[in-house]
């Protein structure tokens, strides 16, 4: 291709993109891409867009090369949007194909940042569902099989064995020596012994004033001697020094 027609190309091009375009030389230029549209929340990329015309050029394709100015994209991405400019510039080999493929990247561009958008919904979407679902696990409860009720019985009752143990413990604390084994001898006997000793140990403790009142009572008693009120009838005495008589005699 002679360089009058790569020259009237490049005039075009000049035209349409008149901020975007640098001419490095007579064969290369760079053009700078972005999206159509950049939605909302979302960041921008910006790419620089590398063309070196062979001789051969329409009829062969220019060398192509991306370089990120502003934004981010990764290999694969980098990869996908090449490998869709050589398509469309194979597609029109034989005539002028930098439009063309200047036009491609920028619907790619636009495209890729609409599946980063949709991409990143579902995952908080996924997210939001995970969610729900550990509250509604956590709000409903596990269910109870024979296994996991056996489990929790076995910790359960271990759990009632340490607080047990340690609420005696405490309360050996505060009993005296002699308490603790007045506690200990009174812990091994009969249920219903040692119930009744310690229901008559509280009677005690909540009446100390009772032997109080017993000794008052005792030092204003009378001494009563009952045999002195012991109650005779005189007419049985009587009837016992009468004769009886009966018809027979």
């Amino acid at each position: 291709m002679s360089s009058e027609v790569l020259l009237e190309e490049f005039e075009v091009l000049e035209s349409i993109y008149p901020d975007e375009l640098s001419k490095l030389s007579e064969r290369h230029i760079k053009i700078c891409v972005e999206p159509d549209e950049i939605p909302d929340g979302e960041g921008t990329i910006k790419l620089v867009l590398h063309f070196e015309y062979g001789d051969a050029y329409p009829d062969t394709l220019p060398e192509l090369s991306l370089t990120i100015e502003d934004g981010e994209i990764d290999d694969d991405e980098t990869s996908r949007l090449v490998d869709g400019m050589r398509k469309a510039g194979e597609e029109n080999i034989g005539m002028a194909m930098t439009f063309t493929i200047v036009s491609h990247l920028r619907d790619e561009l636009t495209s890729l940042v609409r599946e980063r958008l949709e991409r990143r919904k579902r995952e908080e979407a996924e997210k939001e569902r995970k969610l729900l679902e550990e509250e509604e696990v956590r709000t409903r409860g596990t269910p109870v099989t024979r296994e996991s009720f056996l489990e929790w019985k076995a910790r359960f009752d271990k759990e009632v064995v340490k607080k047990k143990t340690r609420e005696e413990e405490e309360n050996l604390k505060a009993l005296s020596p002699k308490e603790r084994e007045e506690y200990k001898r009174l812990s091994h006997r009969p249920t219903g012994e040692y119930m009744y000793t310690q229901c008559g140990r509280q009677l005690f403790e909540r009446n100390k004033s009772l032997d109080a009142e017993d000794s008052i009572l005792e030092e204003g008693a009378i001494s009563v001697d009952a045999s002195q009120y012991e109650r005779t009838r005189p007419h049985e005495e009587e009837e016992e020094d009468r004769v009886h008589f009966s018809d027979s005699d």
